[in-house]
């Protein structure tokens, strides 16, 4: 998946139509009226998690406390400072025409503070902008603000996730022993995975419930940890097709990394314990893949979905289909859902820039904290090897409405 920018021509940093002044004065306006509301802000959009991205180590990243440059908007979780356009590292070679998409899908279902943006993205002729008209575009009706940590910290980390596609059967036979289940009826189920996995009425009580049989234990944890997956599976006839599973429910128990596991104990390294990583500890350790399963007590259930267009991806907790490389998962009490941010990482497996724009559409467990992103790889083998080695220091903006509060 080509995630580098491409080339363009440079644009100005400044907003048209309005003096820098003019700027700072309304922002200011809008931090001192987000004084009075911090206290009193309902809490954000709550939805399912989409995964439980397995954030194995937990990666400190070096601290890094930025000055304000700006009005300050506090946040929940984060503070934001308004800034320059001249700060983001790699806009002015930001190529942005697969970037609209992903936020043109957001627009469905756009928040207050984005009806106006969103009614003329919407408009013919606006996603086929060049590079440098689509910045001028932007930067017309949008504010950058540094996201921070409440006390400053601007440094964060971004892990990344992906859709798995996994050979699955309809019905249990030789080689396919793992199952996959819907949610149980009638009841909240408590049931720890070791419970699931060893006590008779906990399958007694999941019975029936089976959606697909996979191959491989490893396979049915990596499918629970994204939340979402593809099955290429073999019915009953014979007959094959790909769905989709989404998450529809789990069983109350809190998620604790695998990765963290096997650190604690002495059998990865931290720089070890990316997905890659655990597959090899566990084919090295047959005997004990049941300890480091049980480590985890959350069990994800699934529902079946149809896929009719290949192209599209699951859903996020925004409601709308994430989009590979323009997605990201955050703390909502961050970054509300909607929120473009511009990133400034690496790539996981070059260590080559990864400047880029994307849209804030989806969440999970493991992303908390203010400077915190789960980067979308899309699905295949390609993201696969991106997504599972992905824990990469972060620093990130967010663009607002420029006539609106960051509330």
């Amino acid at each position: 998946m080509r995630t580098r920018s491409r080339p363009a021509p440079r644009a100005s940093s400044r907003i048209t139509n309005m003096s820098r002044a003019t700027r700072w004065a309304g922002q200011a306006a809008a931090a001192a009226i987000l004084g009075v509301l911090a206290g009193c802000a309902s809490a954000p959009r709550s939805g399912p998690p989409t995964r439980n991205p397995d954030d194995a180590a937990g990666a400190a990243v070096r601290p890094e406390r930025s000055a304000p440059s700006g009005p300050t908007v506090t946040r929940p979780a984060a503070r934001w400072v308004g800034v320059e356009w001249s700060e983001l590292p790699g806009w002015s070679g930001e190529w942005l025409r697969d970037w609209f998409p992903a936020f043109r899908r957001g627009c469905s279902r756009p928040a207050p503070a984005w009806q106006g943006v969103c009614a003329a993205a919407l408009l013919d002729g606006v996603a086929d902008l060049d590079a440098a008209a689509a910045r001028q575009w932007l930067q017309q009706r949008l504010q950058p603000f540094r996201v921070e940590s409440l006390d400053g910290n601007a440094d964060g980390m971004v892990t990344g996730y992906y859709e798995p596609l996994l050979e699955a059967s309809r019905v249990r036979r030789p080689g396919y022993e793992v199952p996959i289940y819907a949610p149980p009826v009638g009841s909240r189920t408590t049931w720890t995975r070791r419970e699931i996995d060893t006590l008779p009425p906990a399958q007694t009580g999941l019975g029936g419930r089976e959606i697909a049989w996979l191959r491989d234990r490893l396979d049915a944890l990596v499918l629970q940890i994204q939340g979402s997956g593809r099955l290429a599976i073999t019915e009953a006839d014979g007959s094959r097709r790909v769905v989709r599973v989404a998450f529809a429910a789990h069983n109350n128990q809190p998620y604790q990394s695998v990765g963290r596991w096997l650190i604690d104990r002495g059998e990865l390294t931290l720089a070890r314990a990316s997905w890659p990583g655990i597959k090899d500890w566990a084919r090295r350790n047959p005997q004990r893949v049941d300890e480091m399963m049980w480590s985890n007590p959350r069990v994800v259930f699934f529902r079946e979905e149809a896929l009719p267009d290949p192209s599209v991806g699951p859903r996020g907790a925004a409601g709308v289909p994430l989009t590979p490389g323009r997605s990201i998962a955050v703390d909502p009490r961050s970054v509300p859902y909607g929120t473009p941010v511009w990133l400034d990482t690496t790539e996981p497996l070059s260590n080559n820039p990864l400047r880029r724009l994307v849209v804030a559409q989806d969440t999970g467990t493991a992303i908390v904290g203010a400077v915190r992103a789960d980067y979308f790889w899309g699905w295949g083998d390609a993201a696969e090897a991106s997504a599972g080695r992905m824990k990469q220091r972060l620093r990130m903006w967010v663009l607002w409405p420029l006539d609106d509060s960051p509330f």
